[in-house]
């Protein structure tokens, strides 16, 4: 592959880091709009180490999730397999009941929980996770790094919603003899597995992978933003937490505390998520443009994978608590001694329960990409090879929420920036305010929608939907 075709492709790349693994003439790079991309230190005609496009899930058009699946775990005893989740031997949905693990965590505290296992059962010797960055100086305020003890675990606690990758704290695998875990969303695992079979060294070294689920990944602009919004401007903020629990809310109304300097001063700060700009998940602020093409929503080449257990019967615990897709036999004999101790208080729970946790995110991930990828197709642009095919074969109102989606994810990174050069906060919260509007007069019309409208409604609705994007 010359550097000429990977540059015209990489902006659909998940930048987890591992072509800058394999190939050394790659660096990785948060660019202006906060969002890491690989930089290519050659010209467009040289050509990029053969393994490159391997290890690259968005560039690897011979391999899928699935196919890693099949190898990982087909042959594991009682195994059972569901097309949209992948392969499981146990399904689970609660919290973790022992020390404070739920309390410091952002949802049930199984994350850190299992790690903490797997280290004092002497399983690892480490942990690669997101971590604060350490180095005051840099403006990056989180990092894959290593944890090698039970308290440094603990400290890489909580979701970040901050992009990140792996090429610098793999780099030290390498050179580091040991056993380690590694935690990651669907697209970073998979590249860790494709690089796995390219590396003997990584593939030796990394003993368990720990997947989330998510929705997509977000750029440094969306914490920067969120802080803009209580006073903390652009390049005066010090540390975010993006899920601070609020005692006696449900579960999926935290707050977002951050700390930073206003005129001078240190402050710390603490706001619901639903008074904030950009909060909404389904509109897509500040998302990196490869979320759109991941038709992977359970993280199906981890070892175990855990999400929000986004239902009515537990959002209602302000606690927290996961969902919990079990494919390692080592895993799951620790989580069932942990619930027969009660360490860990867990439901077990069946395949729909899981899919409905994460309905909307597999509606958007699964069912709706067939869409994006068909718009891709119509206008003879590049798109990456997935598990389902281009289609357009979904309802004209789904059509548009996908078509005012990537409205606003793109324009969400033009307009921050300008409003950035322009110091004026005030322009940003207008013109994302405008295409906002509109995602929220779609849902109001496939509300009336669902009630079983006419064939005259439908009509109005048309009109409406003209006037909208007229």
């Amino acid at each position: 592959m010359k550097v000429s075709e990977f540059n015209a492709k990489k902006k659909f790349s998940e930048a987890s880091g591992s072509c800058a693994v394999v190939d050394d003439n790659i660096h990785m790079k948060i660019n202006e709009y906060g969002l890491y991309e690989e930089i290519v230190l050659h010209n467009e005609n040289h050509e990029l180490d053969f393994a490159v496009k391997y290890v690259s899930p968005i560039l690897n058009e011979e391999i899928s999730e699935a196919d890693i699946a099949d190898k990982l775990f087909k042959d594991i005893d009682e195994i059972n397999y569901d097309e949209r989740i992948g392969y499981y031997v146990s399904l689970y949905a609660g919290h973790v009941s022992e020390g404070d693990y739920r309390e410091k965590a952002s949802s049930g505290g199984m994350g850190t929980w299992i790690l903490k296992e797997l280290f004092e059962k002497d399983l690892i010797d480490g942990v690669i996770h997101v971590k604060e960055n350490q180095d005051e100086i840099s403006p990056i305020m989180f990092q894959y790094d290593i944890s090698r003890s039970v308290e440094e675990i603990k400290a890489g606690a909580k979701t970040k919603y901050y992009p990140v990758e792996f090429s610098r704290v793999l780099k030290i695998v390498k050179d580091v003899p040991g056993r380690y875990a590694i935690v990651g969303i669907p697209s970073f695992i998979m590249a860790l597995r494709l690089l796995s079979e390219k590396d003997e060294l990584i593939q030796d070294r990394i003993k368990f992978t720990i997947g989330l689920i998510c929705g997509h990944q977000k750029s440094s602009k969306f914490a920067e933003a969120i802080a803009w919004q209580v006073g903390i401007k652009p390049g005066n903020l010090k540390y975010i937490n993006f899920r601070k629990k609020l005692m006696n809310k449900p579960s999926n109304q935290y707050g977002i505390e951050m700390i930073g300097y206003v005129d001078g001063k240190e402050v710390t700060i603490c706001k619901s998520n639903n008074e904030l700009v950009g909060q909404d998940w389904g509109e897509g602020y500040f998302k990196a443009l490869a979320s759109d093409y991941s038709d992977d929503v359970m993280n199906e080449t981890a070892d175990i994978t855990l999400g929000d257990a986004w239902l009515p019967e537990y959002t209602r615990d302000s606690g927290g608590s996961n969902i919990i897709v079990v494919r390692n036999p080592i895993i799951n004999n620790l989580i069932k001694e942990a619930i027969k101790s009660r360490r860990l208080r867990l439901d077990v729970i069946d395949k729909e329960t899981i899919i409905k946790s994460q309905l909307a995110h597999y509606r958007h991930t699964h069912d709706e990409l067939p869409y994006r990828l068909y718009k891709r197709d119509k206008a003879n642009e590049w798109r990456p090879k997935k598990r389902v095919e281009a289609s357009s074969n979904i309802s004209f109102l789904r059509r548009k929420v996908q078509d005012l989606r990537e409205e606003i994810s793109k324009q969400s990174h033009i307009v921050y920036k300008r409003a950035v050069e322009l110091d004026d906060l005030d322009y940003y919260k207008n013109e994302m305010g405008k295409l906002s509007k509109k995602y929220r007069q779609l849902y109001r019309l496939m509300s009336i929608q669902k009630k079983g409208v006419s064939g005259v409604i439908k009509t109005i609705i048309r009109k409406v939907i003209k006037k909208i994007f007229r």
